[in-house]
């Protein structure tokens, strides 16, 4: 209890109301603790033909891997994440951890729309309520959850890009995430990837009827 009271007081974010110049067109949000799959999940539906696109978050995080600036996410200093903060960009933001930013820009949502497609979000799990709440019945929002802590923590370790302090860390979230399951219309648990995927894709169809 002592460290989810710990990180739960880092946690800080923030909605601004924007009308938007277009008509809005529906909203999939996808969140998880990290470790449980939900990037996965994500890509397989974008592959089929259900007209969504994914919307590129933004972060002040440093690249992994072959991660690229527009593609997987908006990479941004602090310095310049706080300054598109105070220009109302977001559509929301967080701080996930001391200094470290994750956002939705609102000109990722009028790309989508434009294009006639319903958006998707892959965000973290307090960004997901929030933007649950700004849509309401227009976003259908999925939580997945990995079958146990120890699970995730195994999941964590096997991508080899984290240290164990690291990891410890994104553990003792994810504990404290997993209470907010209850605030999504669907949760999944991926214990098995195949079923989690038809799950998925049963939720999202039945949403875009």
């Amino acid at each position: 209890m002592k460290i989810e009271k710990s990180i739960r007081s880092h946690f800080q974010f923030s909605i601004f109301n924007f009308q938007f110049s277009i008509v809005m067109g529906k909203v999939i949000i996808f969140s998880a603790p990290s470790g449980s799959g939900k990037s996965t999940i994500v890509n397989y539906l974008l592959a089929k033909d259900l007209g969504l696109e994914f919307s590129v978050s933004a972060t002040c995080r440093a690249p992994r891997g072959e991660e690229k600036h527009g593609k997987e996410y908006y990479f941004f200093s602090t310095d310049e994440f706080k300054k598109r903060i105070e220009a109302k960009d977001f559509l929301e933001w967080e701080e996930v951890y001391p200094g470290c930013f994750y956002g939705t820009l609102k000109s990722e949502l009028e790309r989508i729309w434009k294009a006639g497609h319903a958006v998707v979000f892959d965000v973290d799990v307090v960004g997901g309520v929030n933007i649950k709440k700004i849509f309401g019945d227009q976003a259908l929002s999925v939580f997945i959850k990995a079958p146990s802590v120890e699970v995730l923590r195994q999941r964590l370790i096997g991508r080899g890009t984290d240290s164990m302090e690291k990891i410890e860390q994104r553990v003792a979230k994810a504990e404290y995430e997993m209470t907010f399951a209850d605030k999504f219309d669907v949760v999944i648990v991926n214990d098995n990837l195949d079923t989690a995927l038809v799950e998925a894709e049963k939720a999202v169809r039945d949403f875009l009827k």
